[in-house]
Order: C-alpha cells, then structure tokens, then sequence
C-alpha cells in the first residue's frame, strides 16, 4: 500500500503528456485510482485568434452551443474549421471540459492534479505574470488577460482550486528538448510559470533541470537518448520522466 490507491489523479497537458505517457507512469506507480486525462497535442496554455480564409477565428468556450471541438493538427490549412478546432486547444478549454466531465460524472472530483504546459506556447504570448496574479477574484478581472500564457495559467490553476479546494495541485515545466534555441524560450515559460505558482502556492516540478532529459544527447529531428525526434520521449523516456514526478508527487503529496 503506498497511501496513494484511494486518490484520482487528474492531467492537463500536450502531446509530452497525451495518452499514457509520463502520467500515467504516475498513475501505476503509484497505485492511484483513477487517471483522468484531458491532454491533447499540439496545445498551449492561452486563448488564441487568427485569421484563416477571410474569417477571424477565436477559441470557443467548451459547451458552447457552436463549439467545433479540438483538433491536435499542426501542419498548414486552408479549413477554417480545422483552425477553428485547433484554436480551441488550449488549456482553459481543456480544464472546461474536465469540469464538464466531472460535473456528468465521467471523471471523479481529482485529490491530485497536475498540469504540463508550455512547450508549444509563443515567446510574444507570455505576458505579464505579476499583472495575471493582481485581485483575488476569477471573474470580471480585467487583470487576466486568458490570451496570454500567465493569464490562462493563472485561470487554471485557480479554478481547479476552486472547483476542488482538497485537491493537490502540481505544474510539471515542460522538459528539455534537442533545440538550444528553444530550450531558451521554454525557460522564459519556466519563469512565469514559475511566478504564477508562487503566487498561488502551487508546488512547481521541475522536469526541466532534473528529470534526466538532457538537450546534449538529443538528436533534432531524430532519435537521441530519450527524444524520438527531438522533442517526444520515447517510451524509455516517458518512463523516466514518470519516474521522476513520481518521486517529487510522493515525496510531497502528504
């Protein structure tokens, strides 16, 4: 018995966190109840808008009597339908609709839940995180700009804390990939992150510095030491960067 087996664990994430990938190591390590995944590829933190066939598209709020659904592509399209879709992955809506989900009873209420996010956001949409953490309240703050990646961070973070007041919540920084050039931009993530966290004393996990994935023994665009391609762990890195927040979710959760 580890004290984990009677917990649900809930996820948000990218394509990194997809699936049974790194959480769900978690999620059999150990020995949790549930897993609840609402991670999709190719997904930032933020609200977007972009113009796509004449039309100005802007992500949809889940439940919406027009909402288009979430599509994880990410090669070039035409099909305002498919951008529509891809403007909806995000993490507010992701975390709209596990609050859909458990409000219709197909997940349970998480004790644990853990978001890993960033490595698809834009440099120009970070935004300002001391301003996203100004008042106390959600709605109407005008401080929270849900465009910007420490706005939506901070919505989410906080909503999950208010839907669930027991649960644990955990931001996991997104790992290092094989691009020096990127790694530099997910490390300006990793600090409003970081800040974001602090304010909402969230515990951070930091993937990025001591998970094992290392930006030296990656290949872009091959297989390295744990990278398929440069960015993806491959299932012995999935295992390794399970194992790592395993241990900092064990070790922290009581």
């Amino acid at each position: 018995m580890t004290g984990f087996e009677n917990l649900n664990f809930g996820v948000d994430g990218d394509s990194i966190t997809a699936g049974e990938q790194w959480s769900f190591h978690v999620y059999k390590n150990l020995g949790m109840k549930s897993h609840s995944n609402v991670a999709v590829g190719s997904s930032v933190w933020y609200k977007r808008t972009v113009e796509c066939a004449g039309k100005t598209l802007t992500t949809q709020d889940y439940g919406s009597a027009d909402f288009a659904g979430i599509s994880d592509g990410w090669e070039p399209t035409d099909d305002p339908v498919e951008m529509q879709k891809r403007m909806n992955n995000c993490a507010v809506v992701h975390i709209q609709r596990f609050l859909a989900e458990v409000k219709s009873g197909n997940f349970p209420a998480p004790d644990i839940f853990a978001f890993a996010m960033g490595t698809n956001d834009l440099a120009d949409s970070i935004g300002d995180p001391e301003k996203a953490l100004t008042g106390k309240e959600l709605r109407g703050n005008e401080n929270i700009d849900l465009f910007t990646e420490a706005g939506a961070a901070r919505w989410c973070i906080q909503t999950i804390q208010e839907n669930f007041p027991n649960c644990r919540i955990f931001v996991m920084t997104p790992i290092q990939t094989a691009t020096p050039e990127h790694n530099r931009k997910i490390e300006k993530t990793i600090e409003c992150l970081r800040k974001i966290c602090r304010g909402l004393s969230v515990q951070v996990i930091d993937a990025y510095s001591n998970s094992g994935i290392c930006e030296k023994f990656e290949v872009i665009g091959g297989r390295g030491r744990y990278l398929r391609d440069g960015l993806h762990p491959e299932l012995d890195g999935q295992a390794l960067e399970g194992a790592f927040a395993t241990k900092e979710i064990r070790n922290n959760y009581f």
